[in-house]
């Protein structure tokens, strides 16, 4: 009997705080009471919603319904007076949280992983890479206002997307910072809007989408370098300076004639008539497959300090910042949102930049244990590996010695099941499972009509 007394008095000291099993596994990185201080008394505070919206953000697919059952059972244990089985007070609750307060713990993460684990750099230099998706959303008129559906889905048939743009760390593959809007707002556009995060000698990585005149000349201006894939359609306008190799030179690029409509009058005189770039031509052979020829363009004119080989193996890197995009999406279930207003929806946006960074600082940590690269750990078994762990984390943090041991097994187990290394290895864009035979919705509910037989519906 004396035993379960004290089992008792150790489960209700250990639940005694709502949000213990992330608090325990983060707080070296985020300090969300500095951010987020409570303005008053209540249940849920400002600091115990914000770590329930991140345990949320957390589970995949978890429900305002579910993570609220699971604050309810906490207190139960803890002994506290039972709440309402009611989701309200917990909505209300996230709508209080401040979208800037929620950014600067964010930040907070970003200074503390970089001052932590500093970024490994390519010929001396800090690389970033940016690529850009979308992202959708329920249909409710609020979203659907802010972010209107496609131009070609029907109305009553489509649903509100937003456009994004993301900067990575090339070398850890944190988000340094996203750029949002309506899916009519171009990339490159976005991109403009991050590039105050950018700081004078890191080298910008991007795919041919981001390669245009200005844009390489006001980068060049704030001392960024770039490191691009010539546009298909850069075949006039560039004169050859000097040949520094086979498929590798120093070309003019002339100012085009054509005004790009972001840029007033003024502004377009006010650029250099021509532009010295460096044009590297690159053949890569991957087992199996076409060889394919590409031509990277970049503003790092040095044949010594940058070799012609560097940029090729730096490019083909570029490709990393899909499957960053992919871990956020896809893993941390980002590719669906779930809020139903424009506001909640760029919390629930940044609340999953949060747990991303997380995951990727304890597998920072985990690769310093075991002095491996941390790209060779795998995104999604370490958010596994902290959902299966954080339970039984809870239960020995009473115990100082044992949660500073289980601490060090997480990390362990999470180092001791590297990705293995693929090379040439195929990602193509579609599924081998194929979806189960349902009609398409092209009509409104009320008037859509049934096919009857959907084993006979073929789709148009």
């Amino acid at each position: 009997m004396k035993s379960k007394g004290t089992l008792k008095l150790t489960a209700q000291k250990i639940v005694c705080a709502p949000y213990g099993e992330l608090m325990r596994r983060f707080e070296k990185w985020v300090t969300a009471e500095g951010a987020l201080e409570a303005a008053r008394n209540t249940i849920f505070t400002p600091q115990t919603t914000f770590w329930l919206f991140l345990d949320q953000v957390f589970t995949g697919d978890g429900t305002c319904r579910e993570i609220l059952r699971k604050y309810q059972a906490w207190r139960a244990v803890a002994g506290k007076k039972e709440i309402s089985p009611n989701t309200g007070g917990y909505c209300q609750a996230r709508a209080r949280l401040s979208l800037g307060d929620i950014q600067a713990v964010n930040k907070q993460i970003i200074q503390r992983v970089d001052g932590e684990y500093p970024r490994q750099l390519w010929c001396g230099r800090s690389v970033i890479v940016a690529d850009g998706s979308s992202i959708s959303m329920p249909d409710t008129p609020g979203n659907q206002e802010r972010y209107p559906q496609p131009t070609s889905q029907k109305k009553g048939c489509g649903f509100p997307v937003m456009r994004i743009v993301v900067y990575f760390a090339l070398s850890s593959g944190i988000i340094l910072d996203m750029a949002k809007d309506a899916l009519t707002v171009g990339e490159t556009t976005l991109s403009r809007r991050l590039w105050d995060i950018l700081q004078e000698g890191d080298v910008f990585l991007a795919d041919r989408g981001f390669c245009s005149y200005a844009d390489v000349h006001y980068m060049r201006e704030r001392k960024v370098d770039c490191v691009l894939r010539n546009h298909p359609r850069r075949s006039v306008g560039v004169k050859p300076v000097k040949q520094l190799g086979d498929g590798d030179r120093l070309v003019y690029w002339t100012k085009s004639k054509v005004r790009p409509r972001w840029l007033d009058k003024e502004a377009w005189n006010a650029l250099p008539d021509t532009m010295l770039i460096r044009e590297i031509k690159v053949v890569v052979v991957p087992p199996g497959f076409r060889t394919e020829n590409l031509t990277i363009v970049t503003t790092l004119l040095d044949p010594r300090l940058f070799p012609k080989e560097a940029f090729a193996q730096l490019y083909l890197q570029r490709w990393r910042a899909e499957l960053f995009l992919r871990d956020i999406k896809i893993s941390m279930n980002m590719d669906v949102l779930r809020c139903k207003t424009p506001d909640m929806v760029n919390k629930e946006v940044y609340m999953h930049l949060i747990a991303y960074n997380l995951v990727r600082a304890l597998m920072l940590q985990a690769a310093a244990t075991k002095n491996i690269s941390p790209l060779r750990i795998s995104f999604k078994g370490t958010a596994v590996t902290v959902r299966q762990w954080a339970p039984m984390m809870a239960v020995a943090a009473h115990y100082g010695s044992d949660c500073a041991k289980m601490y060090k097994a997480l990390l362990n187990a999470i180092a001791r099941d590297p990705v293995p290394e693929r090379q040439g290895r195929a990602e193509p864009r579609a599924r081998k499972r194929r979806p189960k035979n349902y009609q398409l919705l092209t009509k409104p509910r009320k008037e859509f009509k049934e096919c009857p037989h959907r084993s006979r519906y073929v789709k148009a």
